[in-house]
C-alpha cells in the first residue's frame, strides 16, 4: 500500500510538471491595438498612404524576475550616408555594433533621451560598439553628415510589436496584470507620445487596446549637432 501511494504520488507530480506550463501558457492573452495615423493636413493614414514606423510596448508595473529580458548583439551600419536599419528596438543591456561602411569619416552621437554617448571620428572599415543600458529612447545622428539620423528604443520588457504602417498591431502571449502602455512613433511630439502613456489591466476580457490616435509629421524636425549648434557645410570637404 505505501509503495502504491508512492507510485501515484509520483505519477500527480509526473502529470502537473507535464501540465502546468500550458496552463501557465494559456493564461497569457494576444493584446491588440489599431493605430491611426493623422498628418498635418487632417487626412488619416491609410493602407495607401505613407505611414510611419509604429511601436507599442507594455512595461509590468509588477516585474517579475522571471520577465527579465535578455540583451543581445545588434549591428546598425552607416552606408550611402544612411543608418542601417533606421530603427532598432533592442532588451536593455544589449550591444549595438556602428561599423561604417562608407569611404569617408563619420561621427555616431546621440546627447538627447535614452541613451548618451560619442564615438568621435572613425574611418572607413572600422567599427565601434555602444552598450545601451539605459532604457528609453535614443535619437541618433552624425555630427558630420544632417541628414543622417536613426532611433534606438531600448526596453526592459519583452512584451512589444512594431509595425512599419499604421494599422492593426499585436503583442504576444502577455501574462494577465497591470501594465504601462507606450508608444512611439515617427515623426510624432513627444510631448503628444507622452500624452497616449496609461495604465491598462490585461486579462481575457481585456486584451484589446482599443484606437491609438497619433499625430505625425512628414519633415522630420531639425536638429543641432553633438556642440548644440547648427551644421554648416565644410566647403573643403568632398563629402
Amino acid at each position: 500500500m505505501r509503495t502504491l501511494g508512492s507510485a501515484r504520488l509520483l505519477s500527480i507530480l509526473m502529470l502537473a510538471a507535464v501540465f502546468t506550463p500550458v496552463t501557465a501558457l494559456a493564461q497569457s492573452e494576444d493584446v491588440h491595438a489599431t493605430v491611426v495615423i493623422t498628418h498635418p493636413n487632417g487626412q488619416k493614414g491609410g493602407e495607401h498612404a505613407a505611414a510611419p514606423t509604429v511601436v507599442v510596448w507594455l512595461s509590468p508595473l509588477a516585474p517579475d524576475v522571471s520577465q527579465t529580458v535578455k540583451p543581445g548583439h545588434f549591428r546598425m551600419a552607416q552606408k550611402n550616408k544612411s543608418f542601417h536599419p533606421h530603427l532598432l528596438v533592442v532588451p536593455l543591456g544589449s550591444t549595438i555594433s556602428f561599423p561604417n561602411l562608407d569611404p569617408f569619416f563619420h561621427n555616431v552621437f546621440s546627447q538627447f533621451n535614452g541613451k548618451s554617448f560619442d564615438l568621435g571620428l572613425y574611418e572607413a572599415g572600422s567599427s565601434k560598439d555602444v552598450r545601451f543600458d539605459q532604457e528609453g529612447i535614443s535619437y541618433i545622428f552624425c555630427d558630420i553628415h544632417p541628414e543622417m539620423s536613426a532611433v534606438v528604443i531600448t526596453l526592459a520588457t519583452p512584451w512589444y510589436a512594431v509595425s512599419p504602417t499604421a494599422g492593426s498591431i499585436d503583442i504576444r502571449t502577455v501574462p494577465p496584470g497591470a501594465y504601462e502602455l507606450h508608444v512611439w512613433a515617427e515623426g510624432a511630439d513627444a510631448k503628444q507620445l507622452e500624452a497616449l502613456t496609461r495604465r491598462v489591466h490585461i486579462d481575457a476580457s481585456n486584451a484589446d487596446l482599443g484606437t491609438i490616435r497619433v499625430a505625425t509629421s512628414a519633415t522630420p524636425p531639425p536638429h543641432k549637432n553633438k556642440f548644440g549648434a547648427d551644421y554648416t557645410p565644410d566647403p573643403t570637404s568632398p563629402y
